[in-house]
């Protein structure tokens, strides 16, 4: 039976990317989409499952055997839809997790949250993946948490570094963070660790 990957955030522009490298890795990836999502961007009869992150069903975990939380409420919006879909909405999937017997659950973060400046254009973007972070942290979930920084459309490097030797101000692909979170999610090679994440054309890409 394949492996079943609950997808918050599959038609943003790294959860579409994250969708196919599942796929490609042998997972069935299940997009969760609100009404009006554009669908037409994942690939034809992708499974998806109805859900809205500021008001998610308690048995929308239900049968999966790992979350991938790469969704975002975007730069565009204010402070309240930050804290109802980047930390209330992932906290939420996060406890519905945990209550359904999902085996992991892998987040997708921001450089700089594991400890958010006290001046920051984005302070209250970092202080929300902050608490979502703490709180996959605390539950009994295997998890993993990736930080990447700066994010580009550049195409797969297929080389990164993860960890204490990321460059804050470096760079790191869409691509690259799509296949990071997909082979945390289907290996398990993550599991247990929080890790920042950059693009490097000039590194090998480090397995934990």
């Amino acid at each position: 039976m394949k492996h079943k990957v609950l997808v918050a955030g599959a038609t943003g522009k790294t959860g579409r990317l994250l969708f196919r490298d599942l796929i490609d890795l042998g997972a069935d990836p299940i997009a969760l989409v609100r009404d009006g999502s554009d669908t037409q961007v994942l690939p034809e009869g992708a499974k998806t499952r109805s859900g809205d992150l500021t008001d998610l069903a308690d048995d929308v975990c239900a049968e999966i055997d790992t979350v991938v939380f790469a969704a975002g409420s975007g730069g565009d919006t204010g402070a309240d839809m930050t804290d109802k879909v980047d930390r209330l909405g992932a906290k939420r999937l996060v406890d519905l997790a945990e209550k359904n017997g999902v085996q992991r659950f892998i987040m997708l973060s921001s450089i700089g949250a594991d400890a958010p400046p006290a001046e920051h254009p984005l302070k209250h973007y970092l202080e929300a993946k902050h608490d979502a972070d703490q709180h996959l942290q605390a539950s009994s979930l295997t998890h993993a948490i990736l930080r990447p920084v700066a994010l580009t459309d550049d195409p797969r490097s297929g080389n990164v570094v993860l960890g204490n030797e990321v460059d804050p101000e470096a760079k790191a692909s869409r691509a690259d963070v799509a296949f990071t979170l997909a082979r945390a999610a289907v290996t398990g090679s993550y599991d247990g660790q929080s890790l920042n994440m950059q693009s490097a054309a000039d590194a090998p890409f480090q397995a934990a």
